[in-house]
């Protein structure tokens, strides 16, 4: 395996070294950012996703069918 350079913890052979600052913190930041991009769009969507109504409802008349 590696250089083994650092801590880490060795379980049957195999080195999981211990992560830096700065990956445990892009992690929990591209994590949350993940989270808040699945609710909002859970909020948005839901609806139409869990089929409680229909995409194309809700968006006013634009004028369609009033052609006489």
């Amino acid at each position: 395996m590696g250089g083994g350079h650092g801590g880490g913890i060795t379980y049957k052979g195999v080195t999981v070294h211990t992560p830096k600052t700065w990956h445990t913190v892009t992690g929990k930041g591209l994590c949350a950012v993940m989270w808040f991009w699945i609710l909002y769009r859970a909020k948005q969507d839901g609806p139409v996703v869990m089929g409680w109504r229909h995409p194309w409802d809700g968006h006013g008349d634009h004028g369609h069918g009033d052609h006489h």
